[in-house]
């Protein structure tokens, strides 16, 4: 899969099957659009091709207002939503700068400098609330009256039901929110996961007798707290872990997010190495304690509580298989 930072160049430039949105988190919704834009592009023999924004709209408009309150949380990275859209089959995907100039653009110049004259589009799949242009002034009639003008066709997809449930972004994030991995993972068609290279931190952990792997979380995520886990990409299996995700209020106050994971019976050194962290339950809310005599205490009953779990999910395991 193609990543460009902005439009191609002339050299890279090819016609394309395109869908745009942030999709954040790349939910089962997404999916289904994915393979209808997967499937049209190998009848047209073109490309499939994905416009998505970094930052997300809503973070730009957010922090001109100085209110991030109003951006939403983040399901995925960067680094795990281009992974997921290559998984979907995605050959090229175009990651555009939101600022103010692109925010700014009018409808007609967004279809005649991105859509046509960036991208090459030959047909474009959208959702059923699809805007576009400064102030969110196109919509679909325009869009399909542009596409008649330049050439290519716009199809709308139809809303992706789980149940009585719309499947979105923000259903997803609602889920995470509550420490509901099994929604979540209905919604996402997986479970979820944060993956990122691990870093170097100020090795507290080791001295109270829990060393972590430190993973840098650039956004605001969708959850915080405290979680039972399991980590891929340190051997053959998943190995079982208790994480922190959060800001660390006993032990930092610059706000920085972080994931700390604790691997049970794990004393390799593996910094630099790129892991995936699975979400598996939620133990509890993050908190500020007194002193590291306080943490210390709340991290063996979290790492106490892990345990149980997967010893619990072990017999149950074990059960299944006798029968």
């Amino acid at each position: 899969m193609k990543v460009f930072r902005g439009l191609p160049n002339d050299r890279a430039r090819a016609p394309c099957a395109l869908t745009i949105g942030n999709f954040d988190g790349v939910h089962r919704g997404h999916q289904a659009l994915l393979a209808r834009v997967r499937a049209q592009a190998e009848a047209m023999g073109v490309e499939a091709a994905v416009m998505t924004f970094e930052p997300h709209p809503r973070e730009f408009f957010a922090e001109k207002i100085g209110d991030l309150s109003k951006a939403p949380r983040r399901i995925a990275t960067l680094r795990d939503k281009l992974g997921s859209l290559e998984r979907a089959g995605i050959d090229r995907v175009v990651v555009e700068h939101f600022n103010a100039h692109f925010a700014s653009m009018s409808p007609d110049a967004f279809v005649e400098r991105v859509l046509v004259a960036g991208l090459h589009v030959k047909w474009l799949m959208v959702g059923a609330d699809f805007c576009y242009g400064a102030r969110r002034a196109g919509n679909i009639a325009t869009l399909e009256a542009a596409g008649a003008r330049h050439g290519f066709e716009v199809a709308v997809l139809d809303t992706v039901m789980h149940g009585a449930q719309r499947i979105s972004s923000s259903a997803v994030r609602a889920a995470l929110g509550a420490g509901d991995f099994v929604e979540a993972k209905h919604l996402l068609g997986h479970d979820y996961f944060i993956s990122g290279h691990v870093l170097h931190g100020q090795k507290l952990g080791r001295t109270i007798g829990y060393p972590t792997l430190n993973v840098r979380v650039v956004h605001r995520p969708a959850l915080a707290g405290i979680f039972i886990v399991q980590v891929h990409g340190l051997g053959p299996e998943p190995l079982p872990a208790v994480a922190s995700l959060g800001v660390r209020p006993t032990v930092e106050n610059a706000g920085r997010m972080l994931l700390e994971v604790h691997i049970f019976d794990f004393h390799q050194q593996v910094y630099g190495r790129l892991v995936r962290v699975e979400f598996l339950a939620k133990i509890r809310d993050e908190a500020k304690f007194a002193g590291l005599e306080a943490l210390t205490a709340a991290i063996d009953e979290d790492a106490r509580t892990a345990r149980a779990w997967f010893a619990r999910r072990s017999g149950a395991m074990n059960a299944t298989d006798r029968i």
